[in-house]
């Protein structure tokens, strides 16, 4: 499935993650998206993507024949039952735990669980407690 449709408005445009094997990657992400209901918004042979975050393998141009190496990326959650399910989803998918879904010390309210992608990538899933959004995101649409 093709999306034109662009939900923008936060500090990241869009992060690429290359990666040594696209199948298990595939496998991995598609998990955690569910479990925090992010669809995948397109793929092909060698590359998917969701949202921001593009996944491919190191054939493309992009690439230039390089995986990207360790990263830590966090994606938010509507809520703590979803933090949960996010590291459920992501170590049955195999994923390794980093971190169990709880409290941190970084601020009051933080509730994140950490999982270690296919390729060594330090993922999170973050509530960051009872909050109010202006808006869930800026919705960008394309006028093909």
């Amino acid at each position: 499935m093709e999306t034109q449709t662009l939900h923008r408005g936060r500090l990241i445009d869009h992060i690429q993650l290359v990666v040594a094997d696209l199948a298990a990657s595939r496998r991995f992400y598609t998990a955690v998206f569910d479990a925090i209901g992010i669809p995948l918004s397109g793929s092909g042979d060698d590359h998917f993507w969701a949202d921001e975050l593009f996944i491919s393998t190191a054939d493309g141009e992009a690439a230039q024949g390089r995986l990207t190496g360790r990263h830590h990326i966090a994606f938010q959650a509507g809520d703590r039952a979803t933090v949960d399910a996010f590291h459920r989803a992501g170590l049955a998918a195999g994923g390794t735990d980093n971190g169990k879904p709880g409290e941190r010390s970084y601020h009051p309210g933080y509730y994140g669980a950490f999982l270690i992608d296919p390729d060594g990538n330090n993922i999170e899933a973050v509530f960051h407690g009872p909050a109010r959004r202006s808006a869930d995101s800026v919705v960008v649409g394309f006028d093909l």
